[in-house]
């Protein structure tokens, strides 16, 4: 039962019909795996402590740097030094004291994956390297918990949420294979900050209306922002697939 502090708190998302009371439960109720608290978890982790998700889970072993402050609109200048999922969990209990934050200053990996995965409704991927992505990709697909994976490099951003809840496809190996050669870093070609920020925040977005129990598609959604435009583009599932073909 939610308190009268809390139905002021949330109530211009709880008079939206389609969330309501009982998708402010649901909220309250959700545990969320965030991995990645940098250019994307920054602003998606915000957003869902904004919302009022119960229990936020923090994967990431990087340290604030001076270069990460023009996009991770989390951090201060003070925080630089600090571990990032440390910092994000002041910023986040600051924001919304009701929330609770797991920190794990540690890389995500195929042995660590697999139990923080199971404690999760929703995970969110906003790593930034193809060995991450699929190890979470596997995991969440096991657990049969959805997905939301997001991309931003230079002015393009990327989109996709994957319900394994069901137990199948398609699945973040059946759109990208077995990845490129090598990974593509902003500190080498470069992010402007909205960008990162938009899909950060379409990431909380999604994860929420999973929570409530919103339709959410399957499509990928890539954003070009040197035109403003979005295009969604149906994806299937990879009969070869060694994740999901079953």
């Amino acid at each position: 039962m939610l308190s009268d502090d809390q139905l002021m708190r949330y109530s211009r998302q709880i008079l939206l019909p389609r969330v309501d009371v009982a998708g402010q439960e649901k909220l309250r109720r959700a545990r969320v795996l965030i991995v990645g608290a940098g250019g994307l978890g920054a602003p998606a982790a915000l957003y869902l402590a904004g919302a009022g998700v119960g229990t936020l889970m923090l994967v990431d072993d990087d340290r604030v740097e001076e270069s990460n402050l023009h996009r991770q609109v989390a951090y201060r200048q003070n925080n630089v030094g600090e571990l990032k999922s440390e910092a994000l969990a002041t910023q986040l209990t600051q924001l919304n004291p009701e929330v609770d934050c797991l920190t794990l200053s540690q890389r995500a990996d195929q042995d660590n994956l697999p139990s923080w995965v199971a404690r999760a409704d929703v995970v969110l991927d906003c790593s930034d390297n193809f060995a991450t992505r699929t190890a979470v990709n596997q995991a969440c697909f096991d657990a049969r918990v959805p997905l939301v994976s997001g991309a931003a490099i230079r002015l393009e951003g990327q989109l996709v949420v994957f319900d394994f809840r069901d137990g199948s496809g398609p699945c973040y190996r059946c759109l990208f294979g077995d990845g490129d050669d090598q990974d593509t870093l902003c500190s080498e070609s470069g992010v402007l900050g909205p960008v990162v920020g938009m899909l950060g925040a379409a990431q909380a977005l999604e994860a929420i209306k999973l929570i409530c129990g919103l339709p959410v598609t399957s499509a990928l959604h890539v954003f070009d922002a040197a035109s403003f435009e979005w295009r969604a583009l149906n994806i299937k599932t990879d009969p070869h697939c060694p994740v999901c073909s079953g």
